[in-house]
């Protein structure tokens, strides 16, 4: 089974990583009372939290996530434990082993997430850059890829040209117009 310590260091390349997901290393202290960890939202994760929610009791053999967001951002880090996230965005397909608690992953709207493989006594603390929102889910992997390839296919016929920032950013939009 591989680190994610070792992963970090190998997957510098944002090119292996699916679009927009970002590894995350938190700043610590640590002195003769144990270890103190922080992080700041607009610092440490690129957005404001809205929200925080924090998943534990993950009987064996269970998923959690098993989603997209439409238009929402989050931030996971391990607190306690291990897990497994797959992260896919439809090109790019990852699983990677979450267990430490100075490193997370930023999860953009758009990317489906599925965490799996939990340790007994995980502890998995996530922030999201809205509050909750049941219509801004895409619970179902194949509608959530018809979902994406409508969105490519309106960039590719669209006559305006994107910048290759405006490009690698997350759309924020991914289902078909109303």
């Amino acid at each position: 089974m591989y680190l994610c310590a070792k992963l970090m260091r190998i997957m510098k390349k944002a090119d292996l990583l699916p679009q927009g997901v970002v590894l995350i290393q938190l700043p610590h202290n640590v002195d003769e009372r144990g270890h103190l960890a922080f992080l700041e939202g607009g610092t440490h994760i690129p957005f404001e939290v809205k929200r925080v929610f924090w998943i534990y009791g993950v009987p064996e053999g269970k998923t959690r996530g098993g989603h997209a967001h439409w238009t929402c951002h989050e931030a996971i880090f391990p607190v306690a434990g291990s897990f497994e996230i797959e992260l896919d965005d439809g090109q790019r397909n990852v699983t990677l082993v979450m267990d430490d608690p100075l490193k997370g992953i930023t999860v953009p709207a758009g990317v489906w997430c599925e965490l799996r493989n939990f340790a007994p006594g995980t502890v998995c603390v996530v922030m999201a850059s809205q509050e909750y929102d049941a219509k801004g889910y895409a619970l179902n992997r194949e509608e959530w890829k018809k979902g994406l390839k409508i969105e490519i296919l309106k960039i590719e016929n669209s006559s305006d040209s994107l910048s290759l920032e405006e490009a690698a950013k997350p759309s924020g939009k991914l289902k078909s117009e109303k």
